[in-house]
């Protein structure tokens, strides 16, 4: 897999990410933990995203 096809697919994940947690925190009865859990990704991802990036540039 290419470097730029992986980038890809790591934003793809922290796009599909940020829109779960949108859908949990419209819910009435919303579980903070699994929020945090999936901010706790988010971040995780974004994190990569950029290392990887600097790596390239």
């Amino acid at each position: 897999m290419s470097l730029s096809a992986h980038l890809n697919e790591l934003r793809k994940k922290h796009q599909a990410l940020a829109r779960k947690i949108e859908e949990e925190q419209r819910r009435p009865a919303a579980n903070d933990l699994q929020i945090t859990d999936l901010k706790r990704q988010k971040l995780h991802l974004k994190e990569e995203i950029e290392r990887i990036t600097h790596q390239v540039q």
